[in-house]
């Protein structure tokens, strides 16, 4: 039963989109993400991003299935959409994550991410298997209509990992801090 973590960058109404997008372009920001969720110690895996069908339609055309990542997508309604055949299609975060557990899409995962969206974070920070949220908190108030859900109180901000900067960072103007929450046991 392996854990997973939770990476999100949100603003300070919690909000994590608008219409589909991001309410902000933070190239940084996103640089970041991708890093973090390709990062692997064996080179001979890769990890596992989990996310909702709007948050995959969300992503650039072009940039998506994300690469270098087993993509997870998460619909109750998998035959109203076309995905691509290396795109695993799963009704709930239970079945993907039992999938990773008993079958071959799992024998190569070495971390697994939820990356969105709103019900997808909830449904995931309410499992005991979350071990993590990164948290990326943009410090400005943006109009959004998907918001991030609270982090429960079983987590405690705990040290940036030490590729994690720690200091603010500041892009187009905007600040935004990198945060790591665990979950107490």
């Amino acid at each position: 039963m392996s854990k997973f973590s939770c990476i999100v960058a949100a603003c300070e109404n919690r909000g994590i989109g608008i219409n589909g997008d991001l309410p902000w372009k933070l190239k940084h920001e996103l640089k970041y993400f991708s890093r973090m969720t390709k990062k692997v110690r064996d080179a001979d895996k890769r990890n596992a991003v989990i996310m909702g069908r709007k948050t995959y339609f969300g992503v650039p055309e072009t940039k998506r299935p994300l690469p270098e990542r087993l993509n997870i997508v998460l619909t109750r309604n998998s035959a109203s959409y076309t995905f691509p055949s290396d795109v695993l299609v799963c009704k709930s975060l239970q079945e993907a994550l039992h999938k990773l557990d008993t079958t071959d899409y799992g024998k190569d995962i070495e971390n697994i991410w939820i990356v969105g969206g709103g019900s997808v974070y909830k449904e995931a920070m309410e499992s005991a298997r979350c071990h993590r949220v990164y948290l990326t908190e943009i410090k400005k108030h943006f109009e959004c209509d998907a918001f991030f859900p609270e982090i429960p109180k079983s987590f405690a901000i705990v040290a940036n990992d030490e590729d994690v900067p720690s200091e603010v960072q500041e892009e187009n103007g905007i600040q935004y801090e990198y945060k790591i929450y665990e979950q107490k046991h």
